[in-house]
């Protein structure tokens, strides 16, 4: 089995979220907001789809009164009931 099929690039892996590929470089970067494990080959940077569907299944909820927005440190952090 070629795991490469199993990679996204980032372009990629925001496109298939539906977000920005700026969002997924800035909170690489910065370690606030799509926090997501990537893997760093070379200078190239590779999401596994299975830790971009991980991330959708805990951020999937039924209603907005599962999410509790908190504020510590003048960073938001979310916590799910």
């Amino acid at each position: 089995m070629d795991k490469s099929k199993n990679l996204f690039n980032t372009d990629e892996a925001a496109n298939y979220l539906g977000v920005s590929s700026r969002t997924l470089s800035n909170s690489r970067s910065s370690g606030v907001g799509v926090n997501i494990n990537f893997i760093k080959i070379g200078g190239c940077v590779r999401y596994r789809i299975s830790e971009l569907d991980k991330y959708l299944d805990n951020h999937t909820f039924k209603h907005t009164g599962e999410i509790i927005w908190t504020t510590t440190s003048s960073v938001n952090k979310m916590m799910i009931h």
